[in-house]
């Protein structure tokens, strides 16, 4: 059994403390997988004088040189060839150019270990069956996106009476239909079973806005949860504190705070991270982050401001050990009043592309300069 299996073995999802020596050893693991079969991530690491062997100890982590996860938006890069991926998935694209991050069996089948573990933990996983409505992409088989097949995937974890999109594709286009939302929540509000709206969180707002200005208030069965996901993207400029958000999906909705559930993630970094009762985003065992120096990118100490870097050895598909985001967070070491002794990460907001610096900054260069030679 290999190092990354292992891991993904735990059975604390979120058993960090006593982690550390085998995500030390799975991340060499992965490190040296990605290294002899991908030649730009060989050419990246080489150019940063940077070996899989140096890897010793448990601090070395930070010593990887992270991708940004802007690279991956212009570069396409595998570590298998594609009759091995078994899966692509690709970010959402809102800028024009999107990630295209290939998955092999193996690593479908530990993030579904992880998916497994940590929905059982937040009381998402039940046989009881739900109705769901999705407050995002109805799935079409042009659209690869992520948070598209994270969004109908989440569907199988209560046996599923019925599905209704927010998104629908016509004419070549994704258009919203918030007044279809509204009527599949006010038939499903006296089924007796519980409803789950998923996805965006700028469109579950919108429709609860618009409820709230007609005057509509619903109680949604017992078991209905919101579970939240994807950002608010281009609504960025829309988007409210969540405590406005509680308050109006309880007065709308009838759903109390500690059944709404948020998740953070990235198609380059397909781990969950899903928020405790408390809404915090507590690091799993699969995974670790660093807040780097927006200048030097030095590692920071918990309680620091700085740019995000992502690292998991989930996927040996695509070389996406060690990404460096566009988003500025800071860790928070544990003292959570949900019990969970896991630090926690906040997002804080995102910086522009013109001011992210990487120790990778080169990478672009390197790459291309690589695909120029083929």
């Amino acid at each position: 059994m290999g190092y990354r299996k292992k891991l993904f073995g735990v059975q604390d999802p979120f058993d960090t403390e006593h982690t550390g020596e085998i995500f030390l050893k799975a991340v060499r693991e992965n490190c040296r997988f990605h290294y002899h079969h991908c030649p730009e991530y060989k050419k990246l690491l080489d150019h940063m004088k940077f070996s899989p062997d140096d890897l010793k100890t448990y601090e070395d982590i930070a010593k990887i040189p992270p991708i940004p996860t802007l690279f991956f938006k212009s570069h396409k890069i595998y570590s298998m060839p594609k009759n091995r991926i078994f899966l692509t998935a690709t970010s959402s694209g809102t800028s024009g150019k999107y990630s295209e991050i290939g998955f092999e069996l193996g690593g479908l089948l530990n993030g579904l270990n992880m998916l497994l573990k940590i929905f059982k933990w937040r009381g998402i996983t039940t046989l009881r069956p739900s109705h769901y409505i999705i407050l995002g992409y109805r799935p079409h088989k042009g659209n690869k996106t992520a948070v598209t097949k994270t969004a109908l995937g989440y569907t199988f974890f209560s046996p599923a009476l019925s599905r209704t999109f927010a998104l629908k594709f016509k004419d070549g286009r994704y258009t919203p239909d918030l007044e279809g939302i509204i009527s599949a929540i006010k038939k499903y509000e006296r089924s007796g079973f519980g409803v789950r709206l998923i996805g965006f969180p700028s469109y579950t707002y919108f429709v609860m806005r618009l409820m709230d200005e007609r005057g509509l208030c619903v109680k949604l069965p017992k078991r209905s949860k919101i579970m939240l996901g994807g950002g608010w993207k281009q609504f960025y400029k829309e988007r409210v504190e969540k405590e406005e958000f509680y308050a109006l999906a309880k007065k709308t909705l009838g759903i109390d705070e500690e059944n709404i559930v948020e998740s953070f993630g990235a198609a380059e970094h397909p781990i969950l991270y899903c928020d405790c009762k408390k809404h915090h985003f507590h690091i799993p065992a699969y995974s670790r982050v660093i807040i780097r120096d927006v200048d030097t990118l030095q590692p920071l100490p918990a309680g620091s401001v700085g740019l995000v870097n992502l690292i998991t050895p989930m996927v040996k598909a695509t070389p996406i050990l060690s990404v460096m985001t566009d988003d500025l967070g800071v860790i928070h070491d544990g003292g959570c009043d949900c019990g969970i002794r896991s630090p926690y990460l906040e997002i804080i907001g995102r910086v522009g592309v013109k001011d992210i610096k990487t120790c990778a900054a080169g990478a672009a260069e390197i790459l291309s300069e690589l695909e120029g030679s083929k």
